[in-house]
């Protein structure tokens, strides 16, 4: 059931990754069980097994994705004017003005409805 979720949510780190491992541990676990003949469950743990790994590897791509996206809309530029910034909250508005009009510029997007 782990396995199941991991995958399905895999397109954050915690679903993809840290679920995927919880299901491989979990699934060899089952395994081990089984082998001892303390369980007759063995496709269900195999399954999980495949399952979580294939969840890590799901995550673990995303990851790279989410990475692209997030260079691709400037946020490391907004991040480096928030760290100049400081607690100078006209300078940390005016980053955040100048983000949202480079995403605006970027995309050919209006993030906020002209009324």
């Amino acid at each position: 059931m782990i396995a199941i979720v991991a995958l399905l949510s895999s397109f954050s780190v915690v679903g993809g990754v840290i679920l995927g491992i919880v299901a491989v541990i979990i699934g060899f676990a089952g395994r081990s069980r089984v082998k001892r003949g303390e369980a007759n469950n063995g496709g269900v743990a195999l399954a999980g097994v495949i399952l979580g790994f294939l969840a890590i590897i799901v995550g673990l791509a995303f990851i790279a994705v989410w990475v692209g996206v997030f260079k691709e809309v400037g946020a490391t530029d907004y991040i480096d004017c928030l760290q100049k910034a400081g607690q100078d909250q006209q300078q940390v508005q005016q980053c955040a003005d100048e983000f949202k009009q480079s995403v605006e510029n970027k995309f050919s997007v209006t993030l906020t409805p002209t009324p």
